[in-house]
């Protein structure tokens, strides 16, 4: 896959298969190797050591393993009668066809109800241990009154969470929506994880705790935010939009548009920090040059505008050496020659005779009311508006939130295009499916090669619903229980739902294996099923229980990146239990119901007699080779 996305599911997929592959070569050279070398046989193993110091160390062993012996033994024998009520239990379900199939649609609904309730997003909101804020200040306002609002600013991260935040570093004159006298942010470092442990000392939480209090700061717009987990797609965690003038409407229409379009979102219960991302139109002092008059007077075009930018804005001269270091030399006016219109009037030019020339000869001025900086999007004239989703609320529901908005607000010939963190969230909601589909037949062409049958892998395939069942309803828990991290439908949980998959198919294949190679040898049907998830019990239980308790740490994390491993942990868990629980029960029927309606079945009586005449067969081929003297290879 592309995108953002694909670079996550290759990094994914690629640890997997290269965990597989080992396991693999150790499962085929070294586990039988081993197998040899460490199993002992009943006599060996009761027999006593040869040697007195082998007396000595199996005395010693004994002792210090007598209380495990003791544990196992008491859980051999608990297992041993659980084992005997799970078997009575399946002997029932497999006859019971009609109503395990309905429980089993009913899981299958309900799965399909839940799916639909969990928010979507594109990935969890982590705690960089960091936190950016950013001021807006109203065109025109003042450097000083800009310091001062960012001081307010400063000062209640540093008395309202102190415990939370270490440093604060404040820049006036600049911000992500641009720069002017009037724009400020702060880079707000917060102290280490270790001394926030609690959920409400979050980087989101202190974000959601600053809106209100910022928002009482009434000289401008100040707000807080949260990094985006990938930094190079947008500035800020949230969503991150174009609002587009389609239609060619002008500039002063999209301005019109955007204001109607950020203030119907900001009474949305479901929005906050909603704005526009960059600055507002301002009063401009235009200079009308007559170029005519300029010329009569013996001046050049070049000599006019290197006048004009060195005096009010700044020009380039040389370096100059301080201390082994290279400096810069800029030329400017002074500050009481460029504050206002009039002083235009202080200005001379020298022309090519010689003679100074005052810039009102040539030049008119005059006021005009503009954007400073222009935007396009899309090849067309557009306008960025961010914003965060409420707490509780996901990115997919804030950006479905905002689409619907838009629907109402927006006249004809404007639109929205999503970017930046957006714009892969829902590439990766439009990609979800496709991934799912094609995990879903690579599984079924291997179980397909591996029973050399097209219906039988159906068996272990109708076992993928129960495991995911767990996966959603754990992420369904998040949404009501106070945890570190909220599950939502983004790469991660997808992440843990194709392992989820995987492990499910797992479960299938131990029992389903052992069924059909028992059926295979002529025991009936229902009997080798019985039998088979009988014996495979055990490896089952103990697997998934190896597995569930080696992702447990993933669920527990905490500090930096550890909402993406939450959300693989918890996942996991959820989807293993729910494959393991309901699978021991479930997957005999499905290898009854496929066999006995899917497959050419045969009865066991019909199977016996089947194999009698076989036998018959190659005892009458053996006999009539030893009367014509030749000689047969032996058979099964």
């Amino acid at each position: 896959f592309g995108g953002s996305t694909g670079v996550i599911y290759r990094q994914f997929s690629i640890t997997i298969v290269s965990a597989m592959v080992l396991s693999v070569l150790v499962a085929l050279i070294l586990t039988p190797a081993l197998c040899a070398t460490m199993l002992q046989s009943e006599e060996q193993r009761e027999a006593p050591p040869k040697t007195a110091l082998g007396r000595s160390i199996k005395g010693f062993t004994d002792k210090i393993f007598a209380p495990l012996n003791s544990f196992f033994g008491m859980f051999n024998r608990g297992f041993a009668a659980f084992s005997q009520a799970y078997q009575k239990h399946v002997s029932k379900v497999v006859h019971q066809l009609k109503r395990q199939i309905f429980a089993y649609i009913v899981i299958c609904l309900a799965l399909g109800f839940c799916f639909t309730r969990i928010p979507s997003a594109f990935l969890p909101n982590e705690d960089q241990g960091v936190l950016m804020s950013m001021v807006n200040l109203p065109a025109g306002s003042t450097v000083e009154k800009t310091k001062d609002t960012l001081q307010k600013l400063s000062d209640y991260f540093m008395q309202n969470e102190a415990e939370n935040v270490d440093t604060i570093m404040a820049v006036t004159g600049f911000s992500f929506a641009g720069s002017g006298q009037n724009m400020a942010m702060a880079f707000i470092k917060l102290k280490d994880w270790s001394l926030r442990p609690n959920a409400d000392q979050h980087a989101d939480a202190i974000v959601n705790r600053a809106y209100m209090p910022l928002l009482g700061i009434r000289e401008g717009l100040a707000f807080a935010f949260n990094l985006p987990a990938i930094p190079e797609l947008g500035i800020a965690s949230g969503f991150d939009l174009y609002l587009q003038d389609n239609g060619g409407a002008g500039h002063e229409a999209l301005t019109k548009v955007r204001q109607d379009y950020v203030y119907a979102a900001q009474q949305s219960p479901l929005l906050m920090q909603v704005r526009a991302n960059g600055q507002d139109d301002v009063p401009q002092f235009k200079l009308n040059i007559d170029y005519e008059k300029a010329l009569a007077l013996g001046l050049s075009v070049t000599d006019i505008n290197t006048t004009l930018s060195a005096a009010w804005g700044s020009a380039y001269i040389d370096n100059f050496m301080e201390r082994s270091r290279v400096k810069k030399v800029y030329l400017q006016a002074e500050a009481d020659a460029r504050m206002n219109e009039l002083d235009l009037n202080k200005w001379y030019i020298r022309n090519s005779s010689g003679q100074m020339v005052p810039c009102s000869a040539f030049i008119s001025t005059s006021w005009d009311y503009g954007s400073p900086s222009l935007e396009r999007f899309n090849g067309v004239g557009a306008m960025n508006i961010q914003g965060a989703p409420a707490p509780g609320v996901s990115t997919g529901e804030a950006m479905a939130e905002m689409e619907r908005i838009a629907a109402e607000v927006l006249p004809s010939g404007f639109g929205i295009s999503w970017t930046g963190v957006s714009f892969q969230e829902r590439l990766s909601g439009t990609q979800a499916p496709l991934l799912y589909a094609v995990s879903l037949l690579i599984v079924f062409l291997s179980l397909a090669a591996l029973y050399e049958s097209w219906s039988i892998p159906f068996a272990v395939m109708l076992v993928v619903p129960l495991g995911i069942i767990g996966a959603v309803l754990a992420a369904l828990i998040t949404q009501y229980v106070p945890v570190q991290t909220v599950l939502r439908n983004d790469v991660y949980f997808q992440v843990g739902l194709l392992t989820t998959v995987g492990l499910s198919a797992k479960n299938a294949i131990l029992i389903v294996e052992f069924a059909k190679e028992l059926y295979d040898k002529g025991n009936r049907l229902t009997e080798a099923v019985i039998e088979a998830a009988r014996i495979r019990l055990r490896p089952i239980l103990m697997t998934s229980a190896a597995f569930i308790l080696g992702v447990l740490p993933l669920a527990m994390s905490s500090g930096a990146g550890a909402a993406g491993r939450n959300e693989i942990g918890i996942c996991v868990i959820g989807g293993m239990l729910s494959a393991t629980v309901l699978a021991i029960f479930f997957v005999p029927v499905f290898f009854v119901l496929v066999m006995r309606y899917f497959t050419k079945y045969i009865p066991a009586d019909q199977k016996k007699k089947m194999a009698e005449i076989e036998e018959a067969k190659i005892r009458a081929r053996q006999q009539r080779a030893l009367e014509e003297g030749k000689h047969l290879p032996p058979t099964e």
